[in-house]
């Protein structure tokens, strides 16, 4: 049978003439893309606490010393930032959980966690060098290990009954963060 002959050959052939037109290579192209991120966040999120498992409590400091307990925030959703002080990309995703904040008001908690951090001023350098404006908790090695976060930033969101929904690991801008919240 030579090549190109038979439903083979006009399968080929059709897929050829398909992909001459714009609107069938862009097609193609953004699937594919969608599918390769998708693979990648599966991939980098495989790890951490699950869709629909109970969020791990914790009771943590605040940069002012009082005491927070994450089940103290049931009754709105909870977006929660891990990060650390040092972390380039954490920088650049401050100002989205800033923006994310007076986005969703009062209808959801934005609270960020710093972990993985050598000294509380190296916090307090970054909150006010970022002009942070969300609550951070001081997190410690006990709560990044239960929350599973080995990567900066990673990012959770809890429902309202304290069971986590979905998480993003990396860079996320603020339409990620508020399509995510929205879901």
């Amino acid at each position: 049978m030579q090549s190109g002959t038979g439903a083979l050959g006009r399968m080929r052939t059709a897929w050829e003439s398909a992909r001459r037109r714009w609107w069938v290579r862009w097609g193609v192209d953004l699937a594919l893309l969608a599918l390769i991120v998708t693979a990648v966040t599966a991939w980098q999120t495989r790890r951490l606490p699950g869709s629909g498992t109970p969020a791990p409590d914790f009771t943590l400091r605040t940069l002012s010393g009082e005491s927070v307990q994450l089940e103290s925030l049931r009754g709105k959703p909870v977006v929660l930032a891990f990060w650390a002080p040092w972390c380039g990309v954490c920088k650049l995703e401050s100002s989205n959980l800033s923006l994310l904040r007076s986005v969703v008001g009062d209808s959801a908690h934005v609270v960020s966690v710093a972990v993985a951090y050598e000294d509380v001023e190296d916090v307090r350098r970054y909150v006010k060098e970022r002009d942070v404006d969300y609550p951070v908790l001081l997190g410690d090695d006990g709560v990044q290990r239960d929350w599973r976060v080995d990567t900066f930033p990673t990012v959770f969101f809890v429902s309202a009954e304290g069971r986590v929904e979905r998480a993003v690991v990396g860079y996320t801008t603020l339409a990620g963060l508020a399509w995510r919240w929205l879901l």
